[in-house]
């Protein structure tokens, strides 16, 4: 794996965060380095997935084969160019936050549906123990989410947490339908406090991989360190054992129901 060091990403106004706009600019249904929605795999998957009457159900459709096909695995994160590309999560069949929001943009340009990625600095108050000694925080800076335009406005849509990890966590599942924002919940479903927004980043037609890089080096320096020893953990496992829930659950994606 490469290390942050080594990755790069494309320079310019992409990066920046867009400025706000009635109407999408064309640059949300452009490929770009990173969100490279006119990769063969991307536009395969898009084609397969993005099943509707409208651009509201096939966006939809597009939501849940993100979220519930590719399991979620922060252990792995590669902070690569490489690893940070949608089609890499197509290729390997996980990610975390920030890929999988990736490829769902990805997978919505390649649809025809505009969509662009937002960013948030949260609180989270559930996490393994291993998360939690690397972070050194509870605050998860950067967490991503997509921006998709349907019926004249942007919807955010969160597809991080596949099916069967929110049994393990507790959490109440959460949907996308098209018209309202799907973000995460601020309480699990036994009434405790899971995730609080702190700060906003804005929308971007790009993947800022430069910019994420600098505060993960500031906020991070132990997780960047021993990601390669991250990498051999078993997410699933350790979820498992920290929830007093078995691991074959875990790995059932079809145990219960999700939040994006």
């Amino acid at each position: 794996m490469d290390t942050p060091s080594s990755a790069t990403a494309t320079a310019g106004a992409a990066t920046r965060p867009a400025i706000p706009s009635a109407q999408p600019s064309a640059q949300t249904l452009a490929p770009t380095a990173l969100i490279d929605s006119d990769h063969p795999a991307v536009v395969a998957f898009a084609a397969a997935h993005a099943v509707g009457a409208d651009d509201r159900e096939r966006a939809v459709a597009l939501v849940l084969a993100v979220r519930d096909g590719f399991r979620y695995d922060p252990y792995r994160a590669d902070l690569s160019a490489h690893g940070m590309t949608a089609s890499t999560v197509l290729a390997q069949g996980y990610g975390w936050c920030v890929p999988k929001a990736t490829l769902l943009a990805a997978a919505c340009r390649a649809a025809g549906i505009p969509a662009r990625l937002g960013f948030a600095d949260v609180r989270n108050h559930l996490s393994t123990e291993r998360m939690r000694s690397n972070m050194e925080t509870e605050i998860f800076y950067w967490h991503g989410y997509t921006e998709i335009w349907l019926d004249g406005a942007w919807r955010k849509a969160t597809p991080a947490f596949n099916l069967s990890l929110c049994q393990k966590f507790g959490l109440l599942p959460l949907d996308f339908n098209g018209r309202d924002d799907s973000v995460y919940h601020p309480f699990d479903a036994s009434g405790q406090r899971h995730m609080e927004y702190l700060t906003r980043r804005g929308s971007f037609d790009d993947l800022p991989l430069d910019a994420i890089l600098q505060d993960f080096r500031l906020h991070y320096p132990r997780w960047l360190a021993d990601m390669a020893k991250q990498q051999s953990a078993d997410f699933l496992a350790e979820v498992g054992q920290e929830t007093g829930a078995g691991v074959a659950n875990a790995a059932n994606p079809g145990c219960a129901a999700g939040r994006a």
